[in-house]
C-alpha cells in the first residue's frame, strides 16, 4: 500500500505540483475577492518555510504575480479545474486541500466566503464535503 502524502512531503512534489498548491493557497488567500499586500507577504513567508529550496530570488513573487494573473483573466473555477488536472492523484489534492484550509485560518477564523471556497475547492479537486469538514475540524482544535 503506497504511503499517504501529507504536507511534510511537499519537497517532493515537482515545479508543476507546486506551482499548483501555491495557486491553491492565493486562491484561498483572495477568497473575499481581495488579495491584499500583507496576505500577500505572510503567504510568501509561509511558502519559504515549506519550500525553502525551490524559490530564488524574486521568483516565488513572480510566480504569485502569474497566479493572481490567471484567477483574474480565467476565473476560479477554470483555475480550479486546473489545479486538479496538474495535481492528479488525490493524496496531492488533499493536500492542496489543507493549504487552502490553513490560507483561510491565518486570521484564526473562517469566515462564510472562506468556507464556501474551501468547499468550492474540494468539490473541485474531488474531495467529498464531509473530508473537506474533518480536515476544517482537525485545522481547528
Amino acid at each position: 500500500m503506497a504511503k499517504q502524502k501529507s504536507l511534510h512531503d511537499i519537497d517532493t512534489f515537482d515545479d508543476a505540483k507546486l506551482e499548483a498548491l501555491i495557486e491553491i493557497m492565493v486562491l484561498a488567500a483572495s477568497a473575499d475577492g481581495e488579495f491584499q499586500p500583507e496576505e500577500r507577504e505572510r503567504l510568501e513567508r509561509s511558502i519559504s518555510a515549506f519550500a525553502p529550496d525551490r524559490f530564488g530570488s524574486g521568483k516565488l513573487s513572480t510566480l504569485l504575480g502569474t497566479v493572481e494573473a490567471r484567477a483574474k483573466t480565467e476565473g476560479r473555477e477554470a483555475r480550479l479545474a486546473s489545479v486538479k488536472k496538474t495535481l492528479g492523484d488525490p493524496t496531492a489534492c488533499k493536500v492542496a486541500l489543507e493549504l487552502a484550509i490553513q490560507v483561510t485560518m491565518a486570521d484564526g477564523v473562517i469566515r462564510t466566503s472562506e468556507r464556501e471556497l474551501i468547499l468550492e475547492t474540494a468539490e473541485a479537486l474531488e474531495i467529498d464535503r464531509d473530508v473537506a469538514a474533518d480536515l476544517v475540524k482537525a485545522a481547528t482544535r
